[in-house]
């Protein structure tokens, strides 16, 4: 380095994702083999000839700040900075503004790396850079903030933290800057203000460039608990260039690390590289395969500990078995204890002797484990919600088994304090008795954060949704059912005050409330309150509200007649009676819930296409709708008897809107999502295709057709939600108006072809997968919207989104005829293939 260079480290992040590590340290203090994480980067930065260092403190700065002191005991002069609230990554550190008089790195107190800081210095000053990101290249890139840069390093495109929709390379920023003292003047003092998401668009607004540095080695951002013992995995087996500390002492099959005066009996077995605190006893006969052990700990005779890390102040009997496990501060595990591989024991837990702990098992702080036990569950919370709680708005887990009465109270309560307490809520449920029970506890939440609740009880989706958007007092609401694929779980889907789901950064809140457990307990006095609703109010506006809407002259002007499978679901309570009060003669079918049917969706479906296509046409009925039993997607039999297939139902739904628009002279909009078909051109439709997910209400109401590819159809001249019941009857509407039959229409539409499948594709592999997509995508016309979306031809193409929960890549194809889409897809799934083995 040829100047001064001053170093910010940020140290202030909750650790959501690492819970419960970090029940009681802040993350950047987790013990990497028995040195905090942060101060492996602070010796990094001595050792590049950094001698001054702000630390930007926020959750338990004390922590902190007891441990590193003023710095001299390294050699630099350390300046704490404490914001008074959270004002995002560049907000923060404008805060330090005062002792940034000089060019500064920024660097994560939260990451283990082994990256030569020196060049990252030495690269920022060859390029004249007023802001150089350092670059990796990574596995799984959902984490962090994709980027595409230059040849000559200028980076031309970023996004932080996307779906695997938007990923568009597995080079990512891994949050080291180096950055000129100006810089600062475009960080605005006492705002919220994020790098990835403001700075960094501004300077680019501005007009100045921004560099990228790719940097060679080992980079690793410890988010969760697999990352922090895959980080010790990877020191352990020496994957990276790293400093263990300690005295070095030779074993026949590996070598010890001693720091401090430790009694290890002579017949201590040590493989690998394992590394022993201060005041460390171990008994004669056990076994230690690439350990940590800290200060204090005690372990018993005979006892075989492999791959694993043990914090301080612990104390274990004779024969513990463990593999690949985190043992935290302050524990006693008894005599003959057995862990399977996984095991996060959180601080001040005592397991009793004889004790059996499954794979995976995540005990959380302050638990005690019974003699002899058989732990096969996490206790406190199931394995699932470890990193992430949400899919798209809903919580969906096994039923009474991921998803219990204690987890639905927890997550009421996480709901409820991102709510003013006093105000007013709707909770609705299906017939199933698993949702009724998890509906209950769940309401036992809100109550005690001052919540108040209309309870809805059996009602369609639709229906509560459509109450809470029209009612003004109501702030938002939840809906309990049973998952609509596997009737084995549940699922809570949470509303917004117009009844939409919530959008993501809602989730995250309710999410960081969760494991945080920034719950709030009112006083007994603003206890809420339960108004146990009769359903006839809410079903009486929502039936009047159709009638309204709907144009029940066009439908009684002919003699049209219907059947309708309503799937033994919850809309079976209050279809027919919409059915038979505006006049529609109709054959209804399965109109009873009944939760045993709905074990095999499938089998239901099949039932129903039978029936359908042999009654409308022996029964010389007009056209026969299927409403899936959670009373949002609809399917379509026309007079003929033909089952229309999903993409069959999307050309008719729009094709019938096209008429609507042209007999209005105008243009109508749509929004369907980015694999939707487009082989058909509809002259007086203007569609867009994208992600909707988290539009406002104001946005959707843009629209004035809002679906997906699965039947669910939401017209917003009467609500912003899908709901088939009002598809159902909107759809027989226009078919009267426009005097035309399903079976005419079928007939108009061209077949094509049109393919989902679903790939097999680890998460290690997924970032990959996106990189080589968009490599096979240059020099022809391609989208990065939602995944990697590749045309071949004016009308062929393809659409890769690696799926954001699932081990598998979405692919989404389109062609003119079966043998174009055939050898497409034989194209790329053989490309995917050679990729994977690469």
């Amino acid at each position: 380095m040829s100047k001064r260079i001053k170093a910010v480290m940020m140290a202030g992040g909750f650790g959501t994702r690492i819970q419960p590590l970090t029940h009681s340290i802040p993350k950047p203090m987790l013990p990497v083999v028995n040195l905090p994480m942060m101060e492996h980067t602070l010796n990094k930065l001595v050792e590049t000839g950094i001698d001054e260092i702000v630390i930007l403190l926020y959750y338990k700065p004390e922590v902190i700040k007891n441990h590193f002191g003023d710095g001299s005991n390294w050699g630099v002069k350390i300046h704490y900075v404490l914001p008074d609230d959270d004002y995002g990554t560049a907000g923060a550190v404008g805060f330090g503004r005062e002792y940034l008089d000089t060019t500064f790195m920024i660097v994560s107190g939260d990451l283990v790396t082994d990256f030569d800081f020196k060049k990252i210095f030495d690269y920022h000053e060859k390029k004249n850079s007023k802001l150089t990101i350092t670059l990796t290249s990574v596995e799984n890139p959902l984490q962090f903030g994709v980027v595409i840069a230059s040849e000559d390093g200028k980076i031309e495109k970023f996004l932080e933290k996307p779906s695997w929709g938007e990923v568009f390379s597995d080079t990512i920023n891994t949050g080291i800057y180096i950055i000129e003292p100006e810089i600062l003047d475009y960080i605005p003092v006492g705002e919220n203000f994020d790098f990835a998401k403001d700075l960094f668009p501004l300077l680019m607004k501005e007009g100045i460039d921004l560099m990228g540095y790719n940097a060679v080695g080992y980079w690793r951002d410890v988010g969760n608990p697999d990352s922090y013992r895959e980080v010790h995995d990877d020191i352990l087996n020496e994957r990276l260039v790293f400093k263990i500390p300690g005295r070095k002492v030779a074993y026949p099959d590996g070598t010890l690390y001693l720091t401090g005066e430790s009694e290890i009996d002579e017949s201590v077995e040590i493989i690998g590289n394992v590394v022993v605190g201060k005041n460390v006893k171990i008994g004669r006969g056990s076994k230690l395969n690439n350990v940590v052990i800290g200060d204090n700990v005690t372990l018993g005779e005979e006892c075989q500990i492999r791959n694993s890390v043990f914090w301080h102040d612990i104390e274990i009997g004779k024969k513990f078995i463990l593999d690949n496990g985190v043992i935290c501060n302050n524990n006693r595990i008894d005599d003959n204890v057995t862990a399977k591989a996984g095991l996060i024991l959180a601080e001040g837990c005592t397991i009793g002797k004889l004790a059996k702990i499954e794979q995976d098992v995540t005990i959380w702080p302050d638990k005690e484990i019974e003699p002899a036990a058989i732990v096969n569950r996490n206790v406190v919370w199931g394995s699932r919600y470890k990193n992430s709680i949400f899919e798209y708005g809903s919580v969906i887990g096994k039923s009474n088994v991921e998803l219990s009465c204690e987890m639905a109270t927890k997550l009421a309560e996480a709901y409820a304090a991102q709510l003013p307490s006093g105000t007013t809520i709707m909770v609705g449920r299906d017939h199933d008795k698993s949702s009724r029970m998890i509906k209950r506890a769940f309401l036992g939440g809100l109550l005690s954060a001052g919540i108040n609740v209309i309870d809805l009880k059996s009602l369609p989706p639709s229906v509560v949704r459509y109450a809470i958007a029209q009612n003004q007092n109501i702030v938002g609401g939840a809906y309990v059912r049973r998952n609509l694929y596997d009737p084995t779980s549940t699922e809570i889907n949470f509303y917004n005050e117009d009844g939409l789901r919530i959008d993501n950064n809602t989730a995250k809140s309710i999410e960081k409330a969760f494991f945080n457990e920034k719950f709030r307990r009112v006083e007994f006095t603003k206890i809420g309150t339960i108004h146990e609703s009769l359903n006839w109010e809410e079903c009486h506006d929502y039936r009047t509200a159709i009638e309204l809407t709907i144009d029940q002259k066009i439908l009684r002007s002919r003699n049209v007649r219907i059947a309708v499978d309503l799937m033994h679901g919850i809309t079976a309570d209050i279809f027919p009676k919409i059915l038979s009060d505006i006049g529609l003669d109709n054959i209804t079918l399965n109109a009873h819930p009944e939760t045993r049917s709905m074990s095999s969706l499938q089998h239901v479906l099949n039932k129903t296409k039978k029936d359908l296509t042999t009654i409308v046409p022996s029964l010389g009925l007009d056209a026969g709708f299927a409403i899936f039993s959670g009373g949002q997607r609809v399917a379509l039999v026309c007079d003929k008897g033909n089952f229309f297939d999903k993409i069959e139902g999307l050309s008719i739904v729009l094709y019938l809107l096209n008429l609507e628009a042209k007999s209005q002279n105008r243009k109508m909009k749509v929004f369907l999502p980015t694999w939707a078909p487009d082989m058909v051109a509809f002259e007086h439709l203007v569609i867009e295709r994208g992600v909707y997910s988290n539009f406002k209400a104001e946005k959707l109401r843009e629209y004035d057709l809002i679906a997906t590819i699965d039947g669910n159809f939401a017209f917003t001249q009467f609500t912003l939600h899908r709901d088939a019941m009002f598809a159902t009857l909107k759809i027989v509407e226009m078919l009267i108006r426009h005097d035309i039959k399903l079976s005419e229409i079928g007939k108009e539409i061209h077949p094509f072809f049109y393919k989902m499948d679903k790939i097999p594709c680890p998460q290690a592999k997924k970032g990959k997968m996106m990189r080589k997509f968009i490599e096979i995508a240059k020099g022809k016309k391609h989208s990065t919207v939602d995944g990697v979306k590749i045309w071949e031809s004016d009308t062929d193409w393809i659409l890769m989104i690696p799926d954001t929960y699932g081990d598998y890549l979405n692919l989404y194809l389109q062609a003119r005829d079966n043998d174009a889409g055939e050898a497409l897809y034989e194209k790329y799934t053989g490309l995917i293939k050679e990729w994977m083995n690469e």
